[in-house]
């Protein structure tokens, strides 16, 4: 896995509002190979979306500013480059399915219009018949029921289900090669969620996308990802791959998430919620930005003083922003909570 289709190199993000500066995102790397679902998680406000809508540029500037780093797609800078070349990424090569497909749609427009219309941009000696054509086809293969009579109604003629159906359609439309979900299963009941899941990956079967799934949802991500990215507070405060973030965390933060989970296997009474709320990022508290909630932090002031770097643990591929990481190595969340392999 040497080669690497997305680099994020030290990307910083701020925001300018009324009561100061927010930092959305500070000094985040991490990189995305050919192929796999790269998972990022965090609670809301950790940075997890900022990361990726700034590089793309669908965050509003101002208020918001990319301070420093690197986006580098195929070896060119995202961050650097002309809107105009940027925009032909977008929805192309690089595409993105947002979390609110109500929000997203154009409320006045057909489904198979707007779908239409992305593969047109993106392909300009196109037909309109033609468009019509790959359109129906997306939506069959999403698994839209009657997609050429249902290609012709309006957002609001779908269900909640349907419609993120249909912007994974538009997002797959033009075969990019790095799809980024956000949220993709947000506001959906659980049997919705399982079959978005399954379209999920018909789509990244279909078009052989690298995938970049952000979410809260910890489930989602044992079933998708094969490399976890776990953010605190704008910050990476874990990378390893999913059976070692799930069964060897090594950032107190990681195993707070891990044992805050219903299990059905756990004789435990009580789930474990990390306890505190998480940091103002206009004001964060000094040193590691976790300490407050930190058990393990508790009488050591190197945590309330110093920020920590990442660093490896037990191999080149797992890294992690702990003082004490290898305090956690002798610790086990309880049970396994994913297969390996």
């Amino acid at each position: 896995m040497a080669e690497r289709i997305l680099e994020i190199k030290d990307l910083t993000v701020e925001f300018s509002t009324e009561d100061g500066i927010v930092r959305a995102v500070t000094g985040v790397s991490y990189d995305l190979h050919p192929g796999e679902v790269l998972g990022i998680v965090g609670e809301s406000g950790s940075g997890k979306s900022v990361s990726m809508l700034s590089v793309l540029g669908l965050i509003p500037m101002p208020p918001g500013k990319i301070v420093q780093g690197e986006a580098l797609f195929r070896g060119e800078d995202l961050v650097k480059m002309p809107k105009s070349k940027l925009r032909k990424i977008r929805g192309g090569p690089m595409a993105m399915i947002f979390q609110d497909p109500m929000t997203s749609l154009n409320p006045v427009l057909k489904i198979g219009d707007q779908i239409s219309e992305a593969i047109k941009v993106h392909n300009p000696g196109k037909s309109d018949d033609d468009a019509k054509k790959r359109t129906v086809e997306l939506l069959e293969l999403v698994g839209v029921p009657f997609a050429e009579r249902r290609v012709d109604q309006y957002p609001h003629e779908f269900s909640g289900g349907m419609r993120q159906r249909a912007m994974i359609a538009m997002a797959i439309a033009n075969e990019p090669s790095v799809l980024v979900a956000d949220e993709p299963t947000t506001a959906l009941d659980v049997t919705i969620q399982a079959q978005i899941v399954e379209v999920l990956k018909t789509a990244q079967r279909e078009t052989q996308a690298a995938t970049v799934l952000i979410t809260h949802d910890l489930g989602l991500i044992a079933e998708l990802a094969d490399r976890v990215v776990v953010m605190y507070a704008g910050r990476v405060v874990e990378l390893a791959d999913v059976y070692t973030i799930f069964n060897s965390p090594r950032h107190p933060y990681t195993v707070g998430l891990m044992n805050s989970l219903a299990r059905v296997d756990a004789d435990l009474e009580w789930l474990e919620p990390i306890p505190g709320q998480p940091p103002s990022l206009i004001s964060p508290p000094p040193g590691c930005a976790f300490h407050p909630r930190c058990v393990q932090s508790q009488g050591r002031a190197v945590c309330r003083t110093d920020i920590p770097e990442l660093k490896t643990v037990d191999d080149g591929a797992h890294v992690s922003a702990c003082h004490f990481s290898d305090e956690l190595a002798a610790r086990h969340v309880v049970g396994a909570l994913v297969e390996d392999g």
